[in-house]
């Protein structure tokens, strides 16, 4: 099979991952009703030509960081050079060019321990930056555990349900308690969530036994969480752009939620700045879009005003920069 051919099991591949990110190939295999060998081998091609990547990621809210979406306008031949500098940092993620390629989206995170100079200092002094718009996300109606993935038809849900990992007995382990050797192990499965055992035990200076029940309290706590990041062509799926809406303040928790059940919506959040409701959606194509804009959209009673970006190229994910091979991938559910 040609790296850029995929089928139905790799669907079922991708969606059996969402629902377990650290899965046996053998648990799989036999959800699929496949071998553990034929799993093993399409994760493998899969893993390899970058188009799927299982992420170990932290919730911002458990964490008790505050998340900024941000937009930065660009020179035309300045865009791509600040995207890059932006994906070097630790506390950016989801950044995409936009608009023609000259404006800049991206996530950043900041916190009580965490250096805010990308919003207040660096980043409106560069030179090829001419504007800069900072909306904080208030909440989350789609995103972050809650995966675009779930929303494609491609598992039963018996299949689902053999999937799913049992119910934990683990004690929550706050986040104010992380150690050391914990942020190594997160460093870790942020770049891949499948680690091994031994590798993340290592890493930590844990015996496997620690690591296996420290990553259960922190999935406990809602610290951890896993996510899948994935080549949209898998599922025939080609146009992701971004929206930008105006809903009356008295209609934004409905319309949010309504907006978060669309199929093609991949993170949908309450913000504050000039809009107050933003959503990532992926469609098959232009003309899709555009369909989703005239019906589904427009059905939104409470909608005031829509602004549009398609993306034209994503630079960077969740995971750390650079991302695997290939720009075409797309994040499940962000953490926009």
């Amino acid at each position: 099979m040609k790296s850029h051919e995929f089928d139905r099991l790799d669907r079922q591949l991708v969606r059996a991952l969402q629902v377990d990110g650290r899965a046996s190939f053998n648990r799989i295999a036999q959800a699929l009703g496949v071998s553990d060998q034929t799993v093993a081998r399409r994760y493998g091609r899969l893993r390899g030509q970058g188009s799927v990547q299982v992420m170990g990621l932290t919730s911002p809210a458990v964490m008790g960081e505050v998340q900024w979406i941000i937009r930065v306008q660009c020179t035309p031949d300045g865009a791509a050079p600040v995207a890059e500098a932006l994906a070097r940092r630790d506390d950016t993620a989801w950044i995409s060019l936009i608009s023609g390629g000259t404006e800049i989206t991206c996530m950043s995170r900041s916190g009580s321990d965490r250096n805010d100079s990308l919003l207040l200092q660096r980043l409106p002094r560069t030179r090829s930056v001419v504007g800069v718009t900072a909306y904080c996300v208030l909440h989350t109606y789609f995103g972050e555990s809650l995966s675009l993935i779930s929303k494609l038809d491609t598992l039963t849900v018996e299949q689902v349900q053999r999937l799913e990992p049992g119910p934990s007995t683990a004690a929550p382990r706050p986040a104010g308690s992380l150690d050391e050797a914990d942020r190594r192990m997160l460093a870790l499965l942020q770049q891949d969530g499948r680690t091994g055992l031994a590798e993340l035990a290592a890493a930590g200076g844990l015996s496997q036994t620690s690591v296996r029940r420290r990553m259960a309290e922190l999935q406990a706590s809602g610290v951890l969480y896993f996510d899948i990041d994935f080549d949209r062509k898998i599922f025939g799926l080609d146009t992701v752009a971004m929206l930008w809406l105006s809903v009356s303040p008295s209609e934004l928790e409905r319309t949010g939620r309504d907006l978060a059940d669309h199929p093609e919506v991949a993170f949908c959040c309450a913000t504050t700045g000039p809009t107050n409701l933003h959503a990532v959606v992926i469609c098959k194509s232009i003309p899709a879009f555009y369909t989703y804009l005239t019906t589904s959209i427009s059905a939104l009673d409470a909608v005031q005003q829509v602004e549009t970006g398609p993306v034209l190229r994503r630079i960077k994910a969740a995971g750390p920069y650079p991302a695997a091979p290939g720009d075409v991938r797309y994040w499940s559910g962000r953490k926009a």
